[in-house]
């Protein structure tokens, strides 16, 4: 158990939480939540002795084992698996014991060194790794691959690993699914299930935090209450207290009137499509919540499109993919048809590297097709969102300097009074971006894409950094928005509500998947127990689709190439830490030479490249 009595804690001058008096009991799940800059992460640091209190205390036992995700991975020479095996250090000591004993021939030693392992249950430690590397999106030729090959979003997906090794009778995960695919995060939800000790999780992904939790701990305006249930069964319960302190009565009921005329409007596509099921079910769930939903008072509205024509962009026979340096092209997609028509809501499936942000980059017009045709409509307007969108922001430049870029001669007022509607408020739209968290950062991005009224929506993981209020108001934004969307995301909430047809992106192929979230999770459950049971493993993005697909076009990667794009994402890294080491130079501002501008141009370029090298080395290693 622990407890906190009158527990107070500061970050500097701030005071994050204070008089919190709960115990939290062996065995439950609870899911930490709260705005951004509430304490979810420090009250982490706490609970681990990092920090102490600034009043009362925090009852942790001495018996009781902690594991948490590291934040840093060292460049390493070791392999994945012995990596994610050392994880479990008495096991891993006493294994490496083995290996010494034997390369000395000292039988006595191999003797002890078996008796240990036996004693620790450790002869099925690298099976219990690889089974977590596995889950986790590594195909079984990548375990021997040494850390340092790995770039930075699988070094995150490594110390996940890693974490989930450790023997430990209370497990802190902050924010786990970040960098996962939909595939693992499906997975980490089953695995955490059977995970038999007391897991503290931090998440703005409700569908997570409803599979998972027992408990809830809300962290709001400097308090911490504990409530009984998972986050639907939070956010009714807070309502009903809301209710009792009769706040924001005619605001409620504007609210209740918007969700019936949401699910009156999704109930209607219903009768159409199977797959518009799943969001009114999803929808059903936020029945008796809308007081919560009314104090969050953030919601948004993307502009209508001055222009909607029906048939708005097609792929005709494309085959997707990057060019390489040395004039060659690694394919990804091969014969993919795609449509796209007004109202058309179309989530993308499939593990990471699989080809879904090759798609995404091909229907947007970023990636040139390797073969076939891509077509739009004259009054084609997209608006694309990816990571690289928030990286291109301007260091030095506020809100309104972004804005008035794509908006000239628009009144400063009419600026502000949009940049207001996306939580930009008075002066903060005068500020500039460079002490924005990624949360802001990714929502001034999709305001900047709002701005110009697109009549399409191609968004590549949009939720990255946004904090529940801000997703559930982009939500209810893009399912209220009359053009056409394409959403890759590990967020079901958001694809439950937004999007009613599927594309499962695998083995090479854009393929329609017949079913829903719920079907779609519950044949990746059934496939991997088939799987375990005939003691196979997938390869990242190779699973077969539920109904017979055409067989994918073999492909093998070169590995001078694979070496080549190894080594240029490594080149890459290294040269955007020196840019990053030289804009945290003081030296660098002030002067009037330019020089922290030109830095911040030159970093924006290589974010770009490297996100590309990355994706180009992670297709070649797929093929390899």
């Amino acid at each position: 158990m622990i407890a906190f009595r009158n527990f107070a804690l500061r970050r500097g001058e701030r005071l994050l939480l204070s008089n919190v008096d709960l115990a939290l009991h062996a065995g439950w799940r609870v899911g930490v939540i709260g705005r951004n800059g509430t304490g979810k992460s420090s009250l982490f640091a706490a609970i681990r002795g990092e920090v102490e209190a600034d009043a009362g205390d925090i009852d942790v036992p001495n018996r009781v084992r902690i594991a948490s995700v590291a934040q840093e991975t060292p460049a390493l020479d070791d392999t994945a698996l012995d990596f994610v095996l050392s994880g479990d250090a008495e096991v891993h000591a006493a294994i490496q014991a083995e290996a010494n004993a034997f390369a000395n021939e000292d039988w006595e030693a191999v003797a002890e060194a078996h008796q240990r392992l036996e004693a620790l249950n450790g002869y099925d430690a690298s099976a219990r790794a690889g089974k977590l590397l596995h889950g986790l999106g590594f195909s079984a030729d990548t375990h021997d691959r040494p850390v340092k090959a790995f770039s930075g979003g699988w070094r995150v997906r490594l110390n996940l690993a890693r974490a989930l090794m450790m023997p430990s009778d209370l497990l802190l995960l902050d924010e786990p699914t970040n960098h996962l695919d939909l595939d693992a995060v499906l997975w980490l939800e089953q695995w955490l299930l059977k995970y038999p000790g007391t897991l503290l999780l931090i998440s703005h992904d409700r569908e997570f935090l409803d599979g998972l939790s027992t408990h809830t701990l809300h962290l709001h305006d400097g308090k911490a209450r504990l409530y009984t249930g998972d986050y639907t069964a939070f956010e009714r319960q807070r309502a009903e207290h809301l209710r009792q302190q009769q706040i924001a009565f005619e605001k409620e009921q504007a609210e209740r009137e918007h969700l019936q005329s949401f699910i009156d409007r999704f109930k209607a596509k219903a009768s159409k499509a199977k797959q518009a099921q799943s969001r009114v079910k999803r929808l059903a769930k936020l029945a008796g919540t809308e007081a919560v939903r009314v104090e969050r008072a953030l919601r948004i509205d993307l502009p209508a499109p001055d222009k909607l024509p029906h048939a708005l962009l097609r792929l005709t026979d494309a085959d997707c993919g990057y060019a390489l340096a040395d004039g060659g092209h690694a394919q990804i997609l091969d014969q993919v048809g795609f449509i796209l028509e007004a109202g058309d809501r179309v989530a993308l499936l499939g593990p990471n590297g699989a080809g879904k942000s090759t798609l995404v980059k091909s229907l947007v017009g970023e990636l040139p097709l390797l073969a076939g045709e891509r077509s739009g409509h004259p009054d084609l307007r997209i608006g694309y969102f990816a990571q690289h969108t928030v990286e291109s922001l301007h260091e030095g430049r506020s809100p309104i300097d972004h804005l008035g870029d794509i908006a000239p001669g628009v009144a400063t007022q009419q600026l502000r009074d949009f940049l207001g509607k996306w939580n930009f408020p008075g002066n903060r739209a005068f500020e500039p971006v460079d002490g924005f968290s990624g949360g802001e950062r990714a929502r001034l991005a999709l305001a900047l894409i709002a701005w110009r009224k697109p009549n399409v929506m191609l968004l590549d993981e949009p939720t990255n950094h946004l904090d529940l209020d801000m997703r559930e108001a982009l939500a209810e934004a893009l399912a209220d928005f009359d053009g056409a969307i394409v959403l890759v995301s590990h967020d079901r909430h958001l694809i439950g509500l937004v999007c009613d047809s599927f594309c499962r992106v695998a083995d090479g192929q854009a393929q329609p998947f017949d079913g829903d979230l719920d079907e779609y999770a519950a044949w990746l459950r059934s496939r991997d127990a088939s799987e375990d049971g005939k003691g196979g493993r997938r390869k990242t993005g190779q699973a077969q689709a539920p109904a017979p697909e055409p067989a994918a076009k073999p492909r093998k990667a070169n590995p001078v190439k694979l070496a080549q794009a190894e080594a240029r994402v490594a080149e890459l890294e290294q040269k955007l830490k020196q840019i990053d080491a030289d804009l945290a130079n003081p030296d660098n501002y002030g002067d009037g030479s330019g020089r922290a501008a030109e830095l911040s141009r030159d970093r924006e370029t290589l974010a770009a490249q490297l996100a590309e090298a990355e994706a180009a080395w992670l297709s070649l290693y797929d093929a390899a």
